[in-house]
């Protein structure tokens, strides 16, 4: 399957316009935001577990990302509530489960073979960082080679310089309106911006946005 596949182009979608789709587990759906591949993809996605769903031990060949949006999603090694952060990297086996569900920003397939860091960072306990202009704070969580992830969390009416990303950049917009010269993109909003993109991101009223840049920059020719 291919959708949104070709990371040379910039593609905005809202995921809340998407339909639920089913997975491998009867208690869990997803809304693609992007995929290049079957069941074993290279993919973005909202993921919504139902409570009592549960996902048999696999192995994720090229490591996996999530960010928890409500809920609690459980493995072997723990629990995550809301706003919890994991990077389980390539190679890494778990078998995920929720007990009363949750709802979750994941990527699969888009980490580094050489990047053997797990990561699991809870954010409404980490300490936040000053950003590069008054009103912005970022909370660092991964990061390797030239790709970093990170939350960033803008104040009402914070405005940002022009910049280019270089390897790219990808954004979800994780709770108020984040916008730039291109337009404005609500809460559930996902950019992916290609390598060398330009743009001059403001927010007037105020948003929370997950960032990752830079890994794009293998890709900048074409399709994953």
């Amino acid at each position: 399957m291919l959708l949104n596949a070709d990371v040379s182009q910039r593609c905005v979608v809202d995921s809340n316009a998407l339909p639920w789709q089913p997975s491998p587990s009867p208690l869990v759906q997803r809304r693609l935001l992007e995929r290049d591949g079957g069941e074993v993809a290279r993919a973005t996605s909202i993921v919504r577990y139902g409570a009592g769903a549960k996902f048999d031990l696999h192995t994720h060949g090229l490591g996996e990302e999530i960010l928890v949006l409500g809920g609690t999603l459980s493995d072997e090694y723990g629990h995550y509530g809301t706003g919890s952060y994991l990077k389980n990297p390539p190679g890494s086996s778990h078998a995920p489960f929720s007990e009363g569900g949750c709802t979750l920003f994941v990527k699969l397939s888009h980490l580094s073979p050489d990047d053997s860091e797990r990561v699991v960072a809870h954010t409404r306990q980490a300490p936040w960082l000053r950003g590069m202009v008054e009103g912005l704070t970022v909370m660092p969580l991964s990061e390797f080679g030239t790709t970093h992830t990170a939350l960033v969390r803008w104040a009402p009416g914070t405005y940002f310089n022009p910049h280019r990303h270089y390897g790219g950049e990808e954004i979800f917009v994780v709770e108020g309106v984040f916008s730039d010269e291109y337009g404005s993109y609500p809460q559930g909003s996902w950019i992916r911006s290609p390598h060398l993109s330009q743009h001059k991101p403001f927010s007037v009223e105020g948003c929370l946005i997950l960032v990752k840049t830079g890994h794009l920059l293998a890709d900048a020719t074409g399709p994953a």
